[in-house]
């Protein structure tokens, strides 16, 4: 029965409005108004980690062979590469 007793009050406490502090106000404007900031440095990061490693496997031939270009005609039989 105590068991019950807790459980019960357990959900009556997450459901129940809880009082905001000055400090709980002040964390979520703090993480409000660093967020533009984090997603723009992970967005960053992500693309320039791409253009370095396309830029290293072009480097060591791994993709391409220096710089080369492929044309091909209508018809798509004659392809061409400089």
């Amino acid at each position: 029965m105590n068991t019950d007793k807790l459980y019960a009050e357990q959900l009556v406490n997450e459901y129940a409005p809880k009082d905001t502090s000055k400090v709980v106000a002040l964390r979520k404007l703090d993480a409000k108004a660093k967020l533009p900031a984090t997603v723009f440095v992970y967005t960053f990061g992500i693309i320039t980690a791409l253009i370095a490693g396309v830029g290293m496997c072009l480097s060591m031939n791994v993709i391409g062979s220096g710089t080369t270009a492929i044309t091909c005609g209508e018809d798509r039989e004659e392809c061409y590469r400089f």
